[in-house]
C-alpha cells in the first residue's frame, strides 16, 4: 500500500511539474522568446513574430510544419525534413525566402504557399533584412556563422551541372553548408566531376562545356587555383596520391591533360579514341583509362605517355552488344581487382591487376555508370541510371557487389536517375546524387535559380544496406558526382 502510494505520489510530481514547464513556455514574451532565441535582436523579431508562431514552426507545432523549427538559431540550423533551408552567405540558395518572397519582391523564385499561411505577410524591408543578414553568413547574435568553427570537418561536394554550382555538406548532419560557384565564363560550363586531394585541403573540378581545370581549398572554399586546358568535354579526372597531378579526360577530342597542380600548368596529348573515366594503380606509374565507345581499356605508363597498352574486355565473356562500352573503373582496396561498369552489355567485368585478365562478368541494372567503394566492408556500389523501376516514376537503381567474391548481393532504388556516389566509412553511409533530369521523374519541391529540374542526394545506410527514410535532399539542377574528403 506504501509502495503504490509512493508511485503514485511521484507521477503526480512529475505531471505538475510538466504542466508548470509546459505553461511556463506558453507564457513568455515575445521580447523574451527574442532574447532567448540567439537571433541577432532585429531578425529575431521577424522570426519569433512572424514565423516561430503557433501552429507554425514552433516548438510545439513544427513537426507538422516541415519538420523545421525556427524558435531559436540553432533550431533554424537543424533544417527540415528537405534539409537545410538556409545556406550562409548564399540567399539565392536558402529555400527559406522562397517562400516568404511574395509578389517576387526579390529577384528570387516565389513558392506556394506564401509563409506566413494565413498570416500577415512579410513587408518588403523585413525580406530584404532576411536576405541580407543570409548574405552575411546568417550569423547568431555574437556574430558565428554556422560550421566555421571546424573548417576540418568531414565533408562531401556533389556538382550540380545545370548551375555551376558546387554545394558541400556536412557529413555528420547531412546539411547543406555551403554553395559555391564555379566556371569562368557566364555561359554554363556544366561541372562535370568533383574530387578531394589526398590532403583533405583542397578539392578540384572539371567541366563538360568549359576550358578550365579548376581548383579550391576546403577550408573556406575559395579559388586557390585554375589552369587553362581548352574547351572540350573534360568528363572525368583521376589525382596522383601525393597530390602532385591531375590527369583530366576528354571524351570527345580524345584528349589527355597532364595538370601539374602546384605550377598550374598543363601538358596536352592527343590519339586517345573516346576515352571517359579513369584511375591510376596503387604507385601511380600507370594510367588506366576507359574507351567509352569501344570494348576495351588503356593502359598507360605514365612516364611514357604514348607507348600504352590496349586491354580487351571481352575475353571469354562474350556479351550480344555490339561494344561493351566502359564507363568507368575502380581498383579494390588491396589493389588486386579492378571492376570496370561497361553501360552497353549491363555488366561489371573484373579483372585481376597482376595480368589484365577478366576473370568476371556481373549483370546488373540498365546503364552502370559510376563506383565507390568501402574500405571497412567489402561492398563495391554501382550506380545503374537507367534501370526500371515499379512505376514510371521509378528509374535508376544502386546495385551492391560483394568484391571480394564477386557476387551481387541486392540492389537498392535511391531516386531517379542515381549517377554520383561516395562511401563514407567513418560515418557507416553512402552518398547518392540522384540527377531527376528526365521529366519523367518527380517533380521538384521547388524551382532553381537558374532553371531546370533539381534532383536529390540521397543517403544509404552501409550497416543495413538499406536507404535512410526521409534522407533525400533536393539539391540544384542535374546534380551528377559526389567527391568526398578522406
Amino acid at each position: 500500500m506504501k509502495l503504490s502510494y509512493y508511485f503514485f505520489f511521484c507521477t503526480l510530481c512529475i505531471l505538475i511539474a510538466f504542466s508548470a514547464c509546459k505553461h511556463d513556455e506558453e507564457e513568455l514574451s515575445s521580447e523574451d522568446l527574442i532574447a532567448n532565441s540567439n537571433y541577432p535582436e532585429e531578425i529575431g523579431r521577424i522570426m519569433i513574430n512572424k514565423c516561430a508562431t503557433a501552429g507554425c514552426h514552433d516548438n510545439i507545432s513544427y513537426e507538422a510544419a516541415a519538420g523545421l523549427n525556427l524558435i531559436t538559431w540553432n533550431d533554424l540550423f537543424k533544417g527540415g525534413n528537405g534539409g537545410a533551408v538556409v545556406i550562409p552567405f548564399r540567399g539565392d540558395q536558402s529555400t527559406m525566402l522562397y517562400y516568404v518572397n511574395h509578389d517576387s519582391i526579390l529577384s528570387l523564385p516565389a513558392l506556394l504557399p506564401t509563409m506566413p499561411v494565413n498570416g500577415e505577410k512579410l513587408t518588403q524591408d523585413e525580406i530584404t533584412t532576411l536576405y541580407n543578414w543570409i548574405q552575411n553568413g546568417a550569423p547568431d547574435k555574437s556574430g558565428f556563422i554556422k560550421f566555421s568553427d571546424n573548417p576540418l570537418r568531414r565533408k562531401y561536394y556533389v556538382t550540380n551541372q545545370g548551375c555551376d554550382l558546387v554545394i558541400a555538406f556536412d557529413a555528420a548532419t547531412n546539411l547543406a553548408m555551403r554553395a559555391i560557384d564555379v566556371g569562368v565564363t557566364p555561359v554554363i560550363e556544366s561541372p562535370h566531376m568533383v574530387k578531394v586531394a589526398p590532403d583533405n585541403l583542397s578539392w578540384f573540378v572539371c567541366f563538360i562545356g568549359g576550358g578550365y581545370f579548376q581548383q579550391f581549398s576546403t577550408i573556406d572554399n575559395s579559388l586557390i587555383g585554375q589552369v587553362y586546358i581548352g574547351p572540350a568535354q573534360w568528363n572525368t579526372f583521376s589525382l596522383s596520391t601525393d597530390g602532385q597531378k591531375a590527369y583530366v579526360i576528354d571524351f570527345a577530342n580524345g584528349k589527355l591533360a597532364i595538370v601539374n597542380i602546384p605550377a598550374m600548368t598543363a601538358q596536352i596529348i592527343n590519339g586517345f579514341g573516346n576515352p571517359h573515366g579513369s584511375t591510376l594503380n596503387a604507385t601511380d606509374d600507370t594510367l588506366y583509362v576507359t574507351a567509352q565507345l569501344g570494348s576495351y581499356l588503356f593502359k598507360i605508363p605514365v612516364n611514357d605517355i604514348v607507348n600504352y597498352e590496349i586491354i580487351q574486355l571481352r575475353q571469354g565473356f562474350p556479351s550480344p552488344a555490339a561494344e561493351l562500352q566502359p564507363h568507368e573503373l575502380v581498383f579494390t582496396p588491396d589493389n588486386s581487382k579492378y571492376f570496370v561498369s561497361c553501360d552497353e552489355s549491363n555488366d561489371i567485368r573484373v579483372l585481376l591487376t597482376s595480368n589484365d585478365s577478366v576473370i568476371a562478368a556481373i549483370p546488373v541494372d540498365l546503364l552502370p555508370q559510376e563506383f565507390a567503394i568501402s574500405h571497412t566492408h567489402p561492398y563495391l556500389f554501382v550506380t545503374c541510371m537507367d534501370a526500371i523501376g515499379s512505376s514510371v516514376s521509378q528509374r535508376g537503381s544502386v546495385a551492391i557487389i560483394n568484391y571480394e567474391t564477386n557476387q551481387l548481393i541486392k540492389t537498392i532504388y535511391t531516386g531517379y536517375q542515381p549517377h554520383g556516389i561516395a562511401v563514407d566509412d567513418v560515418n557507416n553511409k553512402v552518398y547518392v546524387a540522384n540527377r531527376n533530369a528526365n521529366p519523367d521523374g518527380p517533380a521538384p519541391h521547388h524551382t532553381s535559380t537558374c532553371g531546370g529540374r533539381n534532383g536529390y542526394v540521397s543517403i544509404i545506410d552501409m550497416g543495413s544496406l538499406t536507404l535512410i527514410p526521409g534522407s533525400n535532399t533536393e539539391v540544384s539542377v542535374d546534380p551528377y558526382s559526389i567527391g568526398i574528403t578522406h
